[in-house]
Order: structure tokens, then sequence, then C-alpha cells
């Protein structure tokens, strides 16, 4: 029987598995969907070096050589770097962040702005923008297979309905074929985890959203290079956005906002996820006219955030059982899947995911 359970196959489960398994543990990871359809779901993620807390550029740093180091194990481009483009009122803030975390980034206007990120409409154009040239946009569905291929005798697939830490020490997990004992279980099931974790007496403060995200045709032929983007501007009747290409570059992903939800998971607006739909496609119009009008895909999928930080994330520990949440967590994957694995095996060298340490936290907000 395997030593460890982990429970969700998205990316940050199967990294967590992945990691577990080089170092010569048996494990079985269980779901009950298709892997990486829930959270992780879609065909690309941003990889990006800005964070607003210093560790999270640092930890960036980490993943995106362990994101090498997986493409040469498996022979597979995995990161593609065409760069990220931060367009803000005020650069000063993201270049020192940058600069402070050893990331080499620089200001690019006129010829070479719409060189980096040709579908932009003139507004955005005009001044300054921030270029991350060694970000860019993670092949998520590669990632997914070839992490779910390499763990394919470890896949359970089966819904984990409760787990229950026993005083002997090991964790009972109940699913809908059986219950088995393990010695550690490590949850990673995005929406999922706050219910286990509450069956388990313990409340995590997770809140809950639905997001919608939008893959727009670029009009013309692909581009070559197409960077990512991060709008914080304001300039186009929008807070923020982000966007990022599909591979071959001749679609374009934008997203603006989550749909709140309440606490029993339904959408407090029946319309919420449409609405977001439509202001995406308002800020396309105004922001970039290089894409084709009118969405060709969309995705769907919930959003788990906890309350100090858009990008934090933490684990907590019932017993046996270790309970692992956040968001923004797929460019994070390798390094965290490495930092869970060694909570597990009770190794405490590396990297600390205790909620106290508030990963994610703008520098202006310590660690508790």
């Amino acid at each position: 029987m395997a030593e460890i359970a982990v429970v969700g196959a998205g990316i940050v489960g199967l990294a967590t598995a992945h990691a577990l398994a080089d170092r010569g543990v048996e494990v079985a990871v269980y779901e009950r969907g298709r892997p990486g359809n829930g959270q992780s779901g879609g065909d690309s993620r941003i990889f990006r070096h800005l964070h607003a807390d210093p560790r999270l550029v640092a930890l960036a740093r980490e993943s995106r050589a362990l994101w090498r180091a997986w493409e040469r194990r498996w022979g597979r481009e995995l990161l593609r770097a065409d760069g990220l483009l931060c367009l803000a009122a005020d650069l000063d803030e993201p270049a020192a962040l940058l600069a402070a975390g050893g990331v080499a980034a620089r200001r690019v206007q006129g010829d070479e702005l719409r060189k980096v990120l040709p579908v932009l409409g003139p507004g955005a154009q005009d001044g300054e923008g921030l270029l991350d040239e060694e970000a860019g946009v993670l092949r998520t569905g590669a990632a997914i297979e070839l992490l779910s291929r390499e763990l394919a005798d470890a896949l359970v697939p089966d819904e984990v309905l409760a787990l229950r830490p026993t005083d002997a020490g090991p964790v009972e997990l109940r699913a809908g074929d059986g219950t088995r004992e393990y010695e550690r279980v490590i949850v990673c099931a995005g929406r999922g985890t706050a219910a286990l974790a509450r069956g388990a007496g313990l409340e995590l403060p997770v809140a809950q959203s639905a997001h919608v995200r939008l893959a727009f045709a670029v009009a013309g032929s692909a581009p070559p290079r197409l960077a990512c983007l991060l709008d914080r501007r304001g300039a186009f009747g929008e807070r923020s956005a982000y966007a990022d290409p599909l591979p071959g570059n001749e679609l374009y992903a934008v997203g603006l906002d989550e749909a709140p939800v309440r606490a029993d998971g339904a959408l407090c607006e029946p319309d919420g996820l449409a609405t977001i739909a439509a202001r995406t496609q308002r800020y396309v119009a105004r922001a970039l006219p290089g894409l084709a009008p009118g969405p060709v895909q969309a995705r769907h999928c919930w959003v788990t955030e906890l309350p100090w930080a858009a990008d934090g994330f933490a684990v907590w520990d019932v017993g046996g059982a270790a309970f692992f949440a956040g968001n923004n967590l797929f460019k994070h994957a390798p390094t965290v899947g490495r930092a869970l694995a060694a909570h597990a095996l009770g190794d405490t060298s590396g990297l600390s995911l205790r909620p106290e340490q508030r990963l994610g936290a703008p520098a202006s907000m310590p660690a508790a």
C-alpha cells in the first residue's frame, strides 16, 4: 500500500506526487475527474516573476529553473519566454521589485512596445511598459500530460469524501471505492480542500469565486512573438486585466475579474459570469483591437483565495493530514510540489509553507 496519498491531480498535486516519487516514496494520487481539469484547466498560464511579495519573486526564479529542468527531462517545451509586458500608471514599484529580486526587466516604448505586443491598440501603446523578458507562457496541457503519464501507475480515479486522522497516527481516507489508511495525506483539491479540511475539524480561511477567461483570434497571421500582458493602468475602464497567448500565437486569452459565490458554492448573481464576459469583450475592443471581435473560446474555473493576498498560499496540518490552499499557483508548482513533499516527510530544511509566513503578502505586510 502507498505510504502517502495526494488528493487532487491538478498541477500542484501532480508536482507534489512527482517530487515524492523522485524521493523514492510510494504515492497514490486521488482524482475524481480528468487530471488538470479543475483550477489548473486550460491551455496556458502566465509565468511571471512580478509579485508584491519579494519572496515570491525569488520563488518564481527558482521555479523557472525547475520548469527548464522538466523540459530537459521530458524533451518538451513547457515555458515559452516571449516576455511579460506590465502596464501601470507608476512602473517604479514593479521595476524595483524585479530589480531587487535579480530579475532583468527594462522599460520599453514606441516601436519596441508594439513589436513585443502587436495586438495593443494606439491608446495602450502610449507611454512606457515594463518588460520582463524571461517571463512568458506555460504550456499547461503539456505539463499535465507529462506529469500524468509519469505518475500513471499512481493515479486513483476516485472521489475522496472524508479524511480522519487517527490516534494511532495513520490517516483514514474514505473514497467512493472504500476506506484506506495512509501514513500521510496531502490535500491539493482546489475548492474541495476547504470541505475536506472542515470534515477533519479544521476551518480554512479560503474565499471562493468563479472566473471566466475568453480567448480571441489574432487578426491576420500569428505573430512570431506575443508577450503576456499585465495591465494595471486602468485606462480602459477596468482596474486590471491579464492576457496570454495560446499555443501557436493564433489565440490570445484575456481575463479580468471573478464573480462572487455564496458559502455553498452557488453564484451570488446568476448572470455574474456573463457580466464579466461582456466586460472582457468591451475591454478587448478598446485595448486590444489587434484581436478579432468576439471570443472563440471560454474557460470557466473556480478560484480559491487566502485573505492576505491574491497570490497567497499556505498549508495547514491536522494530525497526518496536510491541507494546501492558494491561488495563481501554476508557475510555482515545481517548487511548491517539492516543498509539500518535504513537508509531508518532516523535512523542514527548505521553503516553509506555514500560514504564519503569509506567503504572497506585500513587503509592507510582514509575516505574522
